[in-house]
């Protein structure tokens, strides 16, 4: 089947049909940044630990009726004894003071210097429960502005803190694990500082399938942090090392284990089609896909968000995708009950409608034109704009005999009808699938049936209305559409608003306006 010709001009303006599918989709995943980090935020970056989990030990219990309770004073003075009961009253008061939930004195303490000795404290081994208090203030400080997780770096926290992930005492050992990831999770510097002292071998040798699900849970999590941010990406070796671990948590049955791993993922596929590959390659799909069915939040979200950025990938991998059995969800996610899950469902899908016409065959065959037509009619415009970009993506790489399952799917409805929106990219990219539909139509002779139907959806009135719209480029594409298309009519006021159009006239680049 032959597919639908753009003008070359056409092609070098209109953004998501760029030189082969590979581009497109790069393209694609450039507009989409806004969407994916307006939702990293929901996975938690830090946290601060405002429960004890540690057990009672006698040195944890003050003495019948003795209340510990220090001034700022007294507690530098005792952090700075060599008296280990002093240093742990101390330790332990600074630390209930960092884990207050409201207002935590995090800069008092920093800038009452008792972060050495906390630091100091993490390598006394005979005395776990006052390890464990400075781990767990070192956590809380961690859980900070950047500027409060340096102060941690600087004071030389991470080995010791590393040393502590071999602990025969599990409390200790588990906020070890929990301070590392506050530490990871401020960015790039401080998580690669991580890596570099040689955490994730001691972090991996933690889990097992008898460690208490706290502390797996903090484990994942921590896992994940080392797998965030980009500018620069994780190292290879990081990666490589932890990937074999993400996929076996990914077996879990835990919902915060399952979520974090797939944070993980979706954060290491975020990338180039080298970076997609190496997780693919791991064979994850097939449970990728699966847990996309998941009826928690928690795990679909982030499972999701991982298969959409691997159809960003090459079209091979987007294959794979397919053949783990994405396209058998994705309509069903499309009419989530959460305006969030189809969204991002629509913005999968236009990665797959971005692909070559042998993928586009594949979205009509699991039948996923229903639900999006739904979508562009009675969704929430943040999913409109997404549909939109899937009907673009689909119009502009279509064969004719796709191009008219479009139409006949009921697209141009709601297409017209948001030829009223308030964004500027959507109208344009909507008013340029119309054109590509009429140069399709005239090809087969049917060019007068659809431009019938375009007026009975009342389209044509608004593309002329659009002609004097206050941005010049939908103002000379929707000109375009009326001369070429529906200008036989037209008398001299065409040539004359063309001429206004004409004045001044500055081109904007497509390119340009496509950035979200």
């Amino acid at each position: 089947m032959p597919t639908l010709d753009a003008p070359e001009e056409r092609r070098r303006k209109f953004k998501y049909r760029g030189k082969d599918a590979s581009l497109r989709r790069q393209q694609r995943m450039a507009v989409s940044l806004e969407l994916r980090k307006a939702k990293k935020d929901e996975q938690t970056l830090k946290r601060r630990n405002i429960t004890s989990f540690c057990p009672d030990t006698p040195s944890e219990k003050p003495a019948k009726g003795v209340v510990v309770s220090l001034t700022l004073g007294e507690i530098i003075k005792g952090v700075n004894s060599s008296d280990p009961v002093l240093c742990f009253q101390a330790t332990q008061t600074a630390r209930k003071m960092l884990s207050q939930e409201k207002n935590p004195p995090l800069k008092l303490v920093i800038e009452a210097g008792l972060i050495p000795r906390m630091v100091e404290f993490l390598k006394s081994s005979l005395y776990p429960c006052l390890q464990f208090e400075a781990a767990w203030a070192l956590t809380n400080i961690a859980s900070g502005t950047s500027e409060q997780t340096r102060a941690v770096v600087e004071g030389g926290a991470i080995q010791p803190l590393i040393e502590l992930l071999s602990s025969s005492n599990v409390a200790v050992c588990e906020q070890a694990v929990w301070a590392l990831g506050n530490i990871a999770g401020d960015g790039p510097e401080f998580r690669d500082n991580v890596i570099t002292s040689n955490a994730i071998p001691h972090l991996l040798a933690l889990i097992s399938p008898t460690l208490p699900i706290t502390f797996l849970r903090n484990i994942t999590w921590t896992l994940s942090n080392l797998c965030r941010n980009k500018n620069p990406y994780p190292c290879d070796t990081a990666v490589k090392q932890i990937l074999p671990a993400l996929l076996h948590l990914l077996q879990h049955q835990d919902s915060e284990v399952l979520s974090d791993a797939c944070w993980a993922l979706s954060y290491l596929t975020d990338g180039s089609n080298k970076r997609i590959g190496q997780v693919v390659d791991t064979g994850v799909l097939p449970r990728l896909v699966v847990l996309m069915t998941s009826s928690e939040l928690n795990v679909l979200t982030p499972s999701l968000r991982t298969v959409g950025n691997i159809v960003t990938g090459t079209d091979e991998q987007t294959q794979m995708a397919i053949d783990a059995g994405m396209l058998n969800v994705l309509p069903q996610l499309l009419q989530h009950n959460k305006p969030s899950i189809q969204k991002e469902a629509a913005w999968a899908l236009s990665n797959v409608a971005a692909g070559p016409c042998h993928h586009i065959q594949q979205l009509l065959a699991y039948d996923v034109l229903p639900p999006l037509v739904a979508l562009l009619k009675n969704g929430e415009f943040k999913v409109q704009k997404e549909a939109v970009w899937t009907v673009a993506n689909f119009a502009t790489g279509a064969t004719m005999d796709q191009l008219i399952q479009l139409v006949h799917s009921g697209v141009l409805e709601p297409l017209v009808n948001l030829l009223t929106a308030p964004d500027v990219k959507i109208v344009l990219i909507i008013l340029d699938v119309i054109s590509c539909i009429l140069q399709a139509a005239e090809k087969r002779s049917e060019k007068e049936n659809l431009c019938l139907l375009i007026e009975e959806l009342g389209g044509i009135d608004r593309i002329e209305a659009l002609q004097l719209h206050e941005n010049r480029q939908i103002g000379r594409s929707a000109l375009n559409i009326i001369e070429k298309h529906f200008g036989e009519e037209e008398d001299e006021s065409l040539t004359l608003l063309s001429r206004v159009i004409d004045q001044d006239y500055e081109f904007i680049d497509y390119e340009c306006l496509a950035k979200k």
